[in-house]
């Protein structure tokens, strides 16, 4: 039972996503509309509706339901009836401000909930930010429970699609696919005849060995375009080269989608530049963008889409960067923070699993590895899914010329049977930009905990990478060893100092800041050939004489020269 202080701090705070005020000064609040609005916190995040709260977030009261009083027992048992599937809604009555609010609290997680009238509901918000309740389409049924991982969109049979509606074209270019894929496909499937090929990959279903039913799996991997359109509406792909303001390629496709698939690949190739490193005696090509990667983010869009969502996939190739987006946002349970290391939950698992099998993505499932280590591989930072949003998810490969020191570090040290992992790449990539690197750092970047983190920087100190440098209660800070700071090459600041004294490194701080308008604390600590925490000392001797101010908060904090010492450097 909520108390009142409880009450008063989420009353204070105005209504919310999951909190719903109800007042009844004006009209009490009948049996129907209360069930409607469980339906709707239901269908949301879960909440609490507070009865007796106007949207002002006065308390008024509610309305005695029961005679003179409210029987919360009651009033559960009226939600438990008139709810489909029943929900378990927990009641109480509160006094707050010396007024009676029922408070009536939905729990989450719920799978999609209806009144016994058939009446939908979902909780939404506004572009003011207001939290309201909208009817809960069928369409978007399909999304959430999709999301949710209890809803497969591809499995669902088309009543009016025929096996006409099959293209065999594309018959012959999924068997093209599994043979160009051998050793990771199912090279089984090779043998069967189309009919055989459908009910193996679960597209279709039906009896006495024929195929009397087609999925929506079916017509996205070998439909006819017309029955596409006709079909999945929803289906489009956009591939759009964009360079500043002009627009070079803006081409839509509602083709199969191993089809569409070929067609980005081959554009894919024509524009993707690639340069030569040296590796002993082999020469090496590194591309702009690495192939692997590009197409393991292209194929997760395609098999992860939401199809009961309008939209395209785009891949739009501008300067310096690939961006790949898709329908429908993260999966339940997977989030930015998590993904490397989040289950591998398809919203589409019947298409996911035919693209398994006929090679186009790994059979693992883990093909977001495969994306990460495509950037890693060649020095670049690690693909961005910050642009995500709930209805849509963006994944960023940066491109342009790559870090051909780095791929040649990692080439040289690559052996068979012990190539480098994601999780190492990681954080060589980020000790390569930052030339140090802790724990708890690793911990972030690997989406791990301490101990795991910890593990891959002994790894790292094993193969000779980096070396531990000092230890500051339970974080351990780690840097290039010498060897690796010689091949991936050492900053000119730090490759001049010797054993420079106190004042020398002062100035040099105030010299950089000076050339380069401020400095970090690692920046500091790579100029000095310092520890972190001596570094930081030199720092805050130059704010306490009043030479350097700090700006922004823990990582995000840098110095830089102080307005009145500025304004004295450029009156000389």
């Amino acid at each position: 039972m909520r108390s009142e202080a409880d009450l008063r701090l989420l009353i204070d705070a105005g209504e919310q996503f999951d909190v719903e005020f109800r007042g009844e000064e004006q009209e009490a609040l009948g049996d129907r509309a209360l069930v409607e609005l469980v339906v709707c916190l239901a269908n949301g995040r879960g909440g609490l509706l507070l009865i007796g709260v106007e949207d002002d977030g006065r308390v008024t009261g509610a309305r005695p339901r029961h005679g003179s009083h409210t029987d919360v027992r009651r009033v559960e048992a009226l939600i438990g009836n008139q709810t489909v599937p029943s929900c378990p809604a927990e009641c109480s009555a509160v006094a707050v401000d010396g007024r009676e609010v029922l408070v009536v609290e939905v729990p989450p997680g719920r799978p999609v909930t209806s009144t016994t009238d058939g009446v939908y509901r979902r909780r939404a918000t506004d572009l003011h930010g207001r939290p309201h309740c909208l009817p809960f389409l069928a369409s978007e049924i399909h999304s959430r429970e999709a999301g949710r991982g209890v809803l497969d969109y591809s499995a669902l049979v088309l009543p009016e699609a025929r096996w006409e509606d099959l293209d065999p074209l594309e018959f012959e270019r999924l068997r093209q696919t599994i043979e160009r894929s051998r050793g990771r496909a199912d090279a089984s499937l090779l043998e069967l005849s189309d009919q055989e090929i459908v009910r193996t990959l679960g597209l279709g279903e039906g009896s006495g060995g024929r195929v009397e039913r087609l999925r929506v799996a079916a017509l996205l991997l070998l439909g006819r375009e017309a029955a596409i359109r006709r079909f999945l509406p929803t289906h489009e792909v956009a591939f759009q080269v964009l360079s500043g303001t002009r627009v070079a390629a803006n081409d839509f496709f509602r083709w199969p989608l191993v089809r569409v698939a070929d067609e980005i690949a081959r554009r894919f190739e024509a524009r993707n530049e690639e340069e030569e490193i040296a590796v002993g005696p082999v020469r090496v090509g590194v591309p702009h963008y690495s192939p692997a990667g590009f197409r393991e983010a292209v194929h997760n869009a395609l098999i992860h889409r939401d199809y009961a969502r309008l939209g395209a996939v785009h891949v739009q190739w501008r300067d310096g960067e690939v961006e790949v987006t898709s329908p429908g946002g993260l999966v339940d349970d997977v989030r930015l923070d998590n993904l490397l290391v989040a289950a591998p939950t398809p919203r589409n698992p019947v298409l996911a699993d035919a693209f398994k099998r006929i090679g186009l993505v790994e059979r693992t499932g883990r093909g977001i590895d495969t994306i990460f280590e495509g950037q890693l591989r060649y020095g670049r930072v690690a693909p961005d899914y910050s642009r995500s949003t709930p209805g849509t998810v963006h994944v960023v490969l940066s491109g342009g010329a790559p870090n051909l020191a780095v791929a040649r570090f990692i080439a040289e040290r690559d052996t068979p049977g012990r190539r480098f992992t994601v999780d190492e790449l990681l954080v060589l990539n980020f000790v390569e930009r930052e030339r140090r690197v802790d724990t708890e750092d690793a911990a972030e970047l690997v989406q791990r905990s301490p101990a795991a983190a910890t593990t891959v920087l002994d790894r790292l100190v094993e193969r000779g990478v980096l070396e531990p440098r000092s230890e500051r209660g339970a974080l351990r800070t780690y840097q290039l060893s010498a060897a690796a700071a010689r091949a991936l090459g050492a900053s000119p600041e730090a490759a001049r100092l010797g054993g420079v004294e106190p004042v020398d490194r002062e100035q040099l701080v105030l010299q950089y800041v000076a050339a380069n308008g401020r400095i970090t604390r690692s920046q500091a600590a790579d100029l000095c050939q310092l520890d972190p925490r001596e570094a930081r000392q030199i720092l805050e001797r130059l704010v306490k004489r009043g030479e350097l101010v700090v700006r922004g908060e823990k990582r995000g904090s840098y110095y830089e020269r102080a307005a009145e010492v500025m304004s004295a450097v450029q009156k000389l």
